[in-house]
């Protein structure tokens, strides 16, 4: 159980990640010469995810950082956070079940 829990805490951390990332667009939508920054998930051999954060490359940038763009990204960033709660909650019900039966 425990690799399920990190794995859901990993996941938490990397939704965490994504919607600073996102923020910290928005807040500079207007500034000049801004470089987004994008969130990289990795797979974690043990289970789980890592977050990387990365600034966008002057020849990356297809188009400017847009309102909409990161309404989607924080929309999606969140529903991941919830999903990864809901898997955690599960599990400590099911290991608090497991103690009452064990008591």
């Amino acid at each position: 159980m425990a690799i399920s829990l990190s794995t859901a805490l990993s996941g938490m951390s990397a939704a965490q990640e994504r919607l600073r990332a996102s923020a910290h667009n928005v807040a500079n939508l207007n500034t000049a010469n801004f470089r987004s920054e994008r969130v990289e998930l990795a797979s974690q051999p043990e289970g789980g995810v890592v977050a990387q954060t990365q600034r966008v490359q002057q020849a990356q940038m297809s188009a400017e950082v847009s309102a909409e763009r990161e309404l989607v990204e924080q929309r999606s960033a969140t529903y991941s956070f919830v999903a990864n709660l809901r898997v955690l909650q599960t599990q400590l019900q099911a290991s608090g079940t497991l103690l009452d039966i064990k008591v």
